[in-house]
């Protein structure tokens, strides 16, 4: 499931218009790394919402721009298996 999470997450940041060369799990989402702002990583967040059925809280937002990409696939793995 994290590997299908990654490439979803990968892809829609290609469709956002980020440069993906050389992000790994060990990228952060906020500065210093994709560089997503506020309204792109509530984009993104929505966009997975939608694809896997989970949620994040409002509150939740300063904390997915610190995890990197692969704290977040996990993080996303995770709900989903707890949903099943």
């Amino acid at each position: 499931m994290k590997d299908e999470v990654r490439a979803f997450v990968i892809a829609q940041l290609q469709d956002m218009n980020y440069d993906t060369d050389g992000i790994d799990d060990d990228t952060t989402l906020g500065p210093a790394g994709v560089d997503l702002e506020s309204l792109a990583l509530a984009d993104l967040s929505v966009r997975v919402e939608d694809r896997f059925g989970v949620r994040f809280s409002d509150d939740e937002s300063e904390q997915l721009a610190l995890m990197t990409v692969g704290e977040f696939t996990a993080e996303v793995a995770g709900r989903v298996a707890q949903q099943v």
